[in-house]
C-alpha cells in the first residue's frame, strides 16, 4: 500500500527493523495469545539478523545467507514488491541494500521504541477486529520497496513493515520515505486488516477464495487478476478505514499513503473517477487494478475519456463505499463481508436517504 521507486518499475509495494545494541542479538518471536482464543497473533523482528548482515565483513554474502534463512518469507515479499528472486536483477539489488548506510534508521531506532508500538497495534486490531486467524506481524529493513505489505504463505497470513521507511529523514542511497514512524501503527493496522480478510475463517471475500485456491499463497498479480474491481476497491477501503479507527489523528490524506497535494487532486476528481468505475464494478484484470490502485503507471494506462485518473485514486473511493457498512455494522463485520454484502449495505442506506 504505498508508492515507491521499484513501484515505477514492477507497479507495487518488507524487511526489516533494528532494535538498538541493548534489544536480543537474534531474531524474536513474541506469541501473544489468549487462553481463551484459537488464533496465534506473532511478532517476528528480524533487524538484529538483518544488522548482522551489516556487520558481516562481506555484507552481500551475508545477505544471501539471511534471505536462505529466511527464505519462505522474504522470498514472498521479493516475488510481490520487489522483483523475483531469480531475476537478474536481484543481485543487484541485493548489492544497493546490503552496501547502503542506516545511520538515519539507527538513530530513529535509539528513541522509538518500534516493539511497543507494533504490540499495542497488534492487541487494538485484535479487539476490533475479533481476530480468530493466525496473523504474523513482521518488523524488517526492506530494499527500498514498499513501506508495508500483506503476504498470505501456506495459509497463514503475513503483515510486514519496512522501518526504513520511518525515519522522519528521506534517504536516496537506500530510497526510504521519510515518514514519521509515529504513522508506524497506521500502515499495520491496515495490514492485518487485509490478513483478517485473507484468512478469517469466517470471511467471505473473493481474496481469501482465491488464496485458497492458490494453496494458500497470496500474489498480488494473481489476485489483481482474478479478483473483480468491486472487490480490489472494498478491500483497500475497508483497510483505510480500519487504519483510522486503530491509528486516528493524523492527516486525513496519510490514511491512503497520499500527499497533500495528490488528496486534493483525488478528491477534486472523485466524480470522474467514479463515473469511471460504472460498469467495471464486477470486472476482473490486472490492469484494471494497476488502473485504480497503484501507482508509477503511464498516464496513458490511466486515462479514461478526456481525463487522466490520479494514481491509486481507488484507495479513497473504495474507503468511501465501506464507510456505510464501518458504521451501521462494524469494522469485525465488514472485514469479513463480501463486497456484495458490503454494497448493499450502502445501498440500502442510499434508498432510505
Amino acid at each position: 500500500m504505498c508508492h515507491t521507486f521499484f513501484q515505477s518499475k514492477i507497479i507495487i509495494a518488507l524487511v526489516g527493523k533494528f532494535l538498538s545494541a541493548y534489544f536480543l542479538a537474534s531474531f524474536e518471536r513474541v506469541a501473544l495469545h489468549s487462553i481463551t482464543r484459537t488464533w496465534l497473533l506473532m511478532l517476528i523482528n528480524l533487524l538484529p539478523d538483518f544488522f548482522a548482515v551489516l556487520n558481516s565483513t562481506d555484507r552481500i554474502a551475508a545477505y544471501h545467507r539471511y534471505f536462505d534463512n529466511h527464505r519462505s518469507l522474504l522470498e514472498a515479499y521479493w516475488s510481490n514488491y520487489v522483483v523475483e528472486p531469480d531475476s537478474p536483477h536481484f543481485s543487484e539489488v541485493v548489492k544497493s541494500a546490503a552496501l547502503a548506510g542506516r545511520m538515519d534508521l539507527r538513530t530513529m531506532l535509539e528513541r522509538m521504541d518500534v516493539v511497543t508500538l507494533a504490540r499495542n497495534t497488534e492487541d487494538q486490531c485484535k479487539a476490533l477486529l475479533e481476530t480468530d486467524t493466525d496473523i504474523d506481524v513482521v518488523l524488517m529493513v526492506g530494499v527500498g520497496a514498499a513501506n508495508a505489505g500483506e503476504l498470505v504463505v501456506n495459509g497463514r497470513a503475513i503483515a510486514f513493515v519496512c522501518l526504513e521507511h520511518f525515519t522522519s529523514v528521506a534517504n536516496p542511497e537506500t530510497r526510504g520515505l521519510g515518514l514519521d514512524p509515529e504513522l508506524i501503527p497506521l500502515w499495520l493496522s491496515h495490514e492485518i486488516a487485509h490478513g483478517v480478510r485473507y484468512t478469517s475463517p469466517t470471511s467471505k471475500s473473493e481474496m481469501k477464495a482465491i488464496i485458497e485456491e492458490m494453496s494458500g499463497y497470496y500474489s498480488y498479480w494473481e489476485t489483481g487478476k482474478r479478483a473483480t474491481l468491486r472487490e480490489l476497491l472494498i478491500n483497500e477501503g475497508i483497510a483505510v478505514q480500519v487504519s483510522r479507527m486503530i491509528s486516528p489523528g493524523h492527516a486525513s490524506w496519510e490514511y491512503y499513503g497520499y500527499d497533500r497535494r495528490e488528496y486534493a487532486r483525488i478528491r477534486e476528481m472523485g466524480p470522474v473517477v467514479a463515473r469511471s468505475l460504472i460498469g467495471n464494478f464486477e470486472k476482473s484484470g490486472l490492469g484494471l487494478r494497476l488502473k485504480y490502485l497503484s501507482d508509477g503507471m503511464s498516464e496513458e494506462a490511466r486515462r479514461v475519456g478526456d481525463y487522466v485518473v490520479p494514481d491509486r485514486c481507488g484507495y479513497y473511493i473504495g474507503a468511501r463505499m465501506v464507510d456505510q457498512a464501518m458504521t451501521t455494522k462494524g469494522a469485525a463485520w465488514t472485514v469479513r463481508a463480501s463486497a456484495g454484502e458490503i454494497a448493499a449495505v450502502a445501498g440500502e442506506a442510499a434508498a432510505s436517504a
